[in-house]
């Protein structure tokens, strides 16, 4: 078996020596037209949003509130590629803060949620409230029970059918292999139902036929009701699986369970990661080596150690155990290659809760396997056969740790990938700045600091407006920076005037600290008024 050890690694290390691709995860915001926290001239008539990934829209999910309170999108967004157009109409009350929410589904399936404000003319004194968008707790819930139950039926119908094929023929496996089946059948159809309400954010319950019917026009729906398609062909088969039978149904069987295993990365994290076709087919053999190992173990412990006699047993131990060994090969090279693909960095594997949650799940593994090389030890050495009993607690162990390791991947697979951080922390960067509203008898000035960091390449990009909200020419800005903890006074910082009410210039913070920016505009040869904020710089 040392060739398949060496096969996996070897898909291992030249994964690691392909040239690095663009992160990707669950879809996460990159760029907004207009930008998050600025300030414009005029009213929009249109919002555009950029993510890091394609996204699906959903019907009704994304509005845009103006200051008045009111939706003033026009109708549903207009895909774009990775992205969308919001249309909106002319507010009542165009001038204040503008929120836009949004609700979409990642490429992996996931639902993701967010708002962000901006404002025209000037920042409102209280800004329009985001609704609650995230995923309802039970959905929620209710959605990781279903991926337990889905894994657990089919490792139930993949343990069966490999020793019906091989070694070992009852009707008790042909009843157990469709109870498999049909377990995993309803997981898949509790699936499609709660992909409507956590796409919706309602409650398990609260899900109109509209809103299935969407699900279903999705690639997820769609790969979904493949699934229970290829179910109910390999329910129908199961039984003519014998060992001497021919090898016709088994053939036909395998290529279905082959192509039931992919619908669980095609609608998941590997189809939206880098490399995508190789984690597909990697997440692919790692369930079936999953599935035909833990479900051998079902088989063994419930069946086969119950009821086989001793010539049975010599048979079909030393054949099954290296059926297992060549399962754990690929379970363990298959995980390792997503591992490495998936969390992206040991600082993402550490620090993630998907890398916290990995570091779990292989733990257990380690337990699995300790336990697994014990009962491969009694088969190498005849006990065994000799003593059943004694190998079926064994086997016992085994699938109880097992069953842990699979609700730690239900888990697992709803959480954001580790790669995410390093994608989350570019649009964390790309949103980071300083942006607040200071009023005066005089005018109210709006202004956001970019990046708003220690040095000297800080932009300042300012909007003056009078106190009823029309623009207001500047003659002249005057701009100083302070530290007063430091002891250092005011510093001169140039900004200049461009489109009469609008300043751009420089600033330049040398330490890090909470520093004083008083600008002093006038407005006139005798008006002028001074106002002043603390920014922290870090």
């Amino acid at each position: 078996m040392s060739w398949l050890l060496a096969t996996g690694l070897a898909v291992i290390v030249s994964a690691l020596g392909w040239p690095a691709q663009p992160a990707s995860a669950h879809a996460i915001l990159t760029v907004a037209v207009p930008q998050q926290g600025s300030v414009v001239k005029v009213a929009p008539d249109q919002v555009e949003l950029r993510f890091n990934e394609a996204i699906q829209v959903i019907p009704g999910r994304t509005q845009v509130i103006g200051p008045d309170g009111k939706r003033v999108n026009v109708g549903d967004p207009v895909p774009l590629q990775n992205g969308m157009t919001i249309k909106l109409r002319p507010a009542d009350r165009p001038l204040g803060t503008y929120l836009v929410s949004y609700r979409i589904v990642s490429a992996d399936s996931h639902p993701i949620s967010g708002a962000f404000t901006f404002s025209v003319g000037a920042p409102s004194a209280s800004a329009p409230t985001a609704p609650d968008e995230g995923v309802h707790p039970a959905v929620q819930t209710a959605t990781a029970t279903a991926k337990f139950f889905g894994y657990g039926g089919l490792t139930l119908a993949m343990g069966p059918v490999l020793f019906l094929a091989l070694w070992f023929q009852r009707r008790s496996l042909v009843t157990m292999a469709r109870a498999g089946l049909g377990v995993v059948a309803a997981s898949t159809v509790v699936a499609i139902w709660l992909q409507a309400p956590a796409s919706s954010g309602a409650g398990p319950f609260d899900v109109s036929a509209g809103e299935l019917g969407q699900v279903l026009t999705t690639s997820f729906g769609i790969i979904l009701m493949v699934r229970l398609a290829l179910l109910g062909v390999a329910a129908w088969l199961v039984p003519r699986v014998r060992r001497h039978a021919g090898r016709g149904p088994t053939a036909v069987l395998v290529i279905l369970v082959v192509a039931i295993l992919a619908t669980w990365p095609l609608t998941g994290h590997p189809a939206a990661s880098p490399f995508a076709w190789l984690l597909v087919g990697a997440d692919t053999a790692h369930l079936a080596g999953m599935a035909v190992w833990l479900g051998g173990l079902v088989v063994l412990t419930a069946v086969v150690l119950r009821r086989a006699d001793t010539r049975q047993l010599r048979l079909i131990l030393p054949s099954w155990s290296k059926w297992a060994a060549f399962s754990v090969y690929w379970l363990v090279a298959a995980g390792v290659l997503q591992a490495v693909v998936q969390t992206g960095s040991v600082d993402a594997l550490l620090n993630s809760d998907y890398g916290r949650l990995l570091l779990i799940k292989t733990g257990l593994l380690v337990v699995v396997l300790g336990v697994a090389a014990w009962s491969r030890r009694l088969v190498l050495r005849g006990t065994a056969v000799a003593s059943p009993n004694r190998l079926r607690k064994v086997t016992a162990a085994e699938v109880g740790i097992t069953a842990l390791v699979l609700a730690a991947t239900a888990v697992l697979v709803q959480t954001n990938p580790g790669r995410a951080v390093d994608v989350e922390a570019v649009a964390a960067a790309k949103a980071r700045g300083f942006v607040t509203t200071l009023n005066s008898k005089l005018y109210s000035v709006q202004f956001e600091v970019f990046p708003a960091g220690v040095g000297e390449y800080n932009t300042i990009h300012a909007f003056v407006y009078t106190p009823e909200g029309k623009p207001l020419k500047v003659v002249e800005w005057r701009a100083t920076l302070a530290l007063p903890e430091k002891g250092i006074e005011p510093i001169e910082n140039e900004v200049a005037s461009i489109l009469e009410n609008q300043g751009l210039g420089n600033l330049t913070f040398p330490f890090p600290g909470d520093w004083q920016l008083s600008l002093t505009l006038r407005t006139s040869e005798i008006d002028q008024a001074t106002v002043t904020t603390t920014i922290p710089i870090r």
